[in-house]
């Protein structure tokens, strides 16, 4: 089989992410090849857009999301993802299991639902979603009307787990806020679910936009287990290389695959960017300094990531003050000038994107850690 370095892996993998040139695709085009982003937090994936089409705005993506053309809903990983309606109804019976486990191996929420008719219980859940969308805080406490000696909190968790739910604008859309309020997909989209969990379909969805890729890899993206079988039905279809540590690497046998020294121009990645979480070996992008720093930082929230040459150089945040806003920027490696000034100008950009209200805008250099 032939072998791929890690360099080659990293060029192969930014062409299908669109992070070696912005794609001039559209954002539902986008995100179906990208099989989503991830969107629990309300805006900050705005920037994972921005990083990979050319001219997006965030008006873009916010009116597709009041439109309910898009929709952040619980899928791979059991996460918030931003998917197309038609990708949210065929992806969520794929990654039921997924969210399955999740709910029964909880510590928190397993115990308060044990004994409970769950079909009962999602069959209420899902009647006072239709009546109105609801945080889960309310549908938490008119759950708990029915079930009162049961934690209201884990009957409103098992209802997101088992049934499938989106969050509601105006929460997630671009300068509006709100608490997460939910419905049911088939409500608020109009239509069902796909019938049949296309599983074949998504493994090789996921080498299209994160290969090449071990089992483990397709494994930790999804949240499934048990993928050494669809990978090895799949077999006649894909191409197999060799990792640099004797790791069986499958991909799709058309799919981009750059050479190693093809420029890599710096990109900003924001906090939750699926590149980031996709893999079970990261060393693809994420370096050893990177790593370490990550480690020894402290907060619930990953710091952004700036590529360059297209691995993990430096980490970046935005910082509002009043009306000026600034990035931050810190280097886990020294820098040449030139490397420096392209950062710099591709942050400025990043700014005009971001802070555009904000009458001061500029780019601090934080000491290496």
């Amino acid at each position: 089989m032939p072998l791929l370095s890690r360099r080659a892996l990293n060029r192969a993998t930014l062409a299908r992410q669109l992070l070696l040139d912005r794609s001039d695709l559209s954002v539902t085009e986008a995100l179906e090849h990208l099989v989503g982003l991830q969107a629990q937090t309300p805006h900050t994936w705005y920037v994972g857009l921005w990083t990979r089409l050319a001219g997006f705005r965030p008006e873009h993506a916010a009116d597709l999301l009041l439109d309910r053309r898009l929709v952040r809903t619980a899928l791979m990983r059991s996460t918030i993802h931003l998917v197309t309606a038609a990708d949210c109804l065929a992806l969520r019976p794929v990654v039921q299991p997924a969210l399955d486990r999740d709910l029964f191996t909880n510590f928190l929420h397993r115990r308060p639902i044990e004994g409970l008719d769950l079909a009962e219980l999602v069959a209420a859940g899902r009647a006072h979603l239709d009546e109105q969308p609801l945080t889960p805080g309310e549908l938490g406490a008119l759950l708990g009307q029915r079930w009162p000696d049961r934690n209201p909190a884990s009957l409103a968790y098992a209802v997101r787990n088992l049934a499938p739910l989106v969050q509601v604008p105006p929460r997630g859309v671009w300068g509006s806020s709100g608490q997460p309020r939910h419905a049911t997909a088939e409500h608020w989209l109009g239509r069902p679910l796909d019938p049949e969990p296309a599983v074949d379909a998504a493994v090789l969805r996921f080498l299209a936009a994160f290969g090449p890729a071990t089992v483990k890899d397709i494994q930790t993206w999804s949240g499934l287990t048990r993928l050494r079988e669809v990978v090895e039905r799949l077999r006649p279809r894909l191409a197999v290389f060799t990792g640099e540590q004797g790791e069986e690497l499958w991909d799709l046998p058309e799919a981009p695959r750059p050479d190693p020294d093809t420029p890599a121009p710096p990109r900003f990645l924001y906090d939750f960017d699926n590149l980031l979480l996709s893999h079970a070996d990261r060393s693809r992008v994420l370096t050893e300094a990177f790593t370490r720093y990550a480690a020894a930082r402290k907060g619930p929230v990953p710091p952004g990531v700036v590529l360059l040459d297209g691995f993990s150089g430096a980490t970046w945040r935005l910082v509002r003050e009043k009306s000026a806003a600034a990035l931050e920027i810190r280097p886990l490696a020294p820098l040449g000038r030139r490397e420096a000034a392209a950062v710099a100008e591709e942050g400025e950009r990043l700014l005009a994107f971001a802070a555009s209200g904000a009458r001061s805008l500029g780019v601090r250099w934080l000491p290496e850690p």
